[in-house]
């Protein structure tokens, strides 16, 4: 049953949770789609990690930078914004940009720091098309949520799946939920009005993805505004939104 956004706004949703990880395609993802809520997370006290799935080779917007740097520069510009919201352990698995797809060697790859990290939450991109916003449908996107769910469930959880995990000292691991962004029907609305500024700031530490910094503010108070009234927010506030799934 769709959890009621009057009654969510109430609910002490993170009982319990003591870990968070976050699985995105590229660098900056996981700070457009979720930074609000993880700097709330943190602040209280949640351990996140992030799981980056491609360096972000393919990105960038100026000529005059080698390709070559733009890896490096992605994974910099990712470890900065992490901090801003109080990460430090970030981990990219180094897949080439623009070519992600669902593969048995990414599930296991993304079910290697699910039993590493033993998050009791996991954070996902939507594995289905967005229609009202092709931005978050990016292929890499999609191929990199479905991994992450196909991870999270049967991979992550079966010791006899990927035995080699077991081999490298990871034992199987249970999460408890998924919250999947990105997707046309959210049912949890997490108010980041408080943290917009940090969200913002991490945001602005990707510079090779900005041409036009000066915008990026009042683009996310768009987004987020959108979200707030669907989620029946008061008027003013700023929210991200999720579709949240109990995974035992």
């Amino acid at each position: 049953m769709p959890v009621d956004p009057a009654d969510d706004l109430n609910a002490d949703v993170d009982e319990g949770i003591e870990r968070v990880l976050c699985v995105t395609a590229h660098p900056d993802d996981v700070d457009f789609g979720v930074a609000g809520t993880v700097a709330g997370w943190t602040q209280s006290g949640i351990e996140v990690a992030y799981c980056i799935v491609t360096n972000g080779d393919a990105g960038g917007f100026d000529p005059a930078v080698p390709r070559s740097d733009i890896a490096g520069i992605r994974q910099a510009e990712q470890r900065a914004a992490a901090k801003v919201v109080g990460v430090d352990d970030v981990t990219f698995l180094g897949y080439p940009d623009g070519l992600v797809e669902l593969s048995l060697n990414l599930r296991r790859d993304i079910a290697r720091e699910i039993r590493r990290f033993r998050p009791d939450r996991v954070v996902a991109q939507s594995p289905q098309r967005n229609w009202q916003r092709i931005g978050v449908s990016h292929p890499d996107h999609m191929a990199t949520g479905e991994a992450t769910l196909c991870a999270v469930y049967p991979d992550a959880r079966n010791p006899f799946t990927f035995p080699e995990l077991i081999a490298e000292g990871l034992a199987e691991w249970t999460v408890r939920e998924v919250w999947v962004s990105g997707t046309e029907s959210p049912n949890r609305w997490v108010d980041i009005t408080d943290t917009f500024d940090r969200k913002l700031a991490a945001l602005r530490e990707h510079a090779s993805q900005l041409p036009n910094p000066e915008q990026l503010e009042d683009m996310l108070r768009g987004w987020l505004t959108l979200n707030a009234t669907a989620g029946g927010l008061p008027s003013g506030r700023l929210a991200e939104a999720f579709r949240v799934m109990p995974t035992v």
